[in-house]
C-alpha cells in the first residue's frame, strides 16, 4: 500500500493509496473522524472501509487532513478540511483519468465533510456515511442531496444520537430521484466497539448491491 504525498491548499498532505488493477477502476476516498479528538487516516473504521474498497478493485485513497500526522497546516473547523478533501479527490481523479465511478465514505466528522464534498461533485455515484453527527454540525447544505447512499449508525451512540441521525435520514428520504438507505447496528456506540466487523460487512454488502444495480442500469 503506497504512501503518497500530494499538494493540498495549505501544503503537503499525506495519504495511503491503493491503485486498482484495471485502468478504468472506480475511485473512492475515505475521510477520517475529527482531528482534535484523535481522528486520523489510521482510524480502524477508516482503515477497514479503505480495504473494503480495495478488495473490490477500486483505486482508493485515505489521507490525513491538515495538521494531522505529517500533513501540513492547522485544523480549520471543517472549512479547510473540506478543501483538503476536494484536493485529495482531484489528485485521485488526476491519476485515474479513465475511472468509471466515484464513491465517498466518511466516519463521524468525516461523514460531514464527505457529504459536503458530495454536493460539489456531480460525478459521485454513491456514498457511505457512518454515524453522521447531525446534532453537532449543520447538514442543511444537502438541498437536495445529489446521489443515493447509505447512512449507518449505532443505536447506543451518544456522540451522534439515533434521534438526530433519524432527523437527517427523514429529511433526505423526502427527496425524489435518490434512495437513502438507513441501517442501524444494534448495540453499537459511536466507535463501534466490538461491532466494527459487523459495520464493515454491512457497508460491503451495501456497496456490492448498489454497484450491481448501477451496472444493471439503475441505482443512482
Amino acid at each position: 500500500m503506497p504512501e503518497v504525498i500530494f499538494n493540498g491548499p495549505e501544503g503537503r498532505l499525506e495519504g495511503r493509496y491503493q491503485p486498482g488493477k484495471e485502468p478504468n477502476a472506480p475511485v473512492a476516498i475515505v475521510l477520517h473522524p475529527h482531528p482534535q479528538f484523535g481522528g486520523t487516516m489510521n482510524n480502524q473504521i477508516v482503515y477497514n472501509l479503505f480495504y473494503m474498497f480495495a478488495e473490490r478493485g477500486f483505486s482508493v485513497l485515505r489521507f490525513n487532513s491538515r495538521g494531522v500526522g505529517r500533513s501540513q497546516g492547522v485544523f480549520d473547523h471543517g472549512i479547510g478540511e473540506l478543501s483538503d478533501a476536494a484536493a485529495a479527490l482531484d489528485w485521485l481523479q488526476t491519476i485515474n483519468r479513465e475511472s468509471r465511478g466515484c464513491w465517498i465514505a466518511g466516519f463521524s466528522f468525516g461523514a460531514w465533510i464527505g457529504m459536503q464534498l458530495l454536493m460539489r461533485r456531480p460525478e459521485v455515484e454513491g456514498f457511505i456515511s457512518v454515524s453522521p453527527p447531525e446534532n453537532l454540525y449543520d447538514f442543511s447544505f444537502l438541498a437536495p442531496c445529489p446521489s443515493s447512499g447509505l447512512i449507518i449508525h449505532g443505536d447506543k451512540d451518544r456522540v451522534a444520537p439515533p434521534s438526530s441521525v433519524q432527523k437527517l435520514v427523514d429529511k433526505l428520504k423526502t427527496q425524489k430521484g435518490i434512495t437513502i438507505e438507513q441501517q442501524i447496528v444494534e448495540g453499537a456506540n459511536h466507535f463501534y466497539e466490538g461491532k466494527i466487523d459487523e459495520l464493515t460487512t454491512r457497508c460491503a454488502e451495501y456497496l456490492d448491491r448498489r454497484r450491481q444495480e448501477i451496472a444493471d442500469g439503475g441505482g443512482r
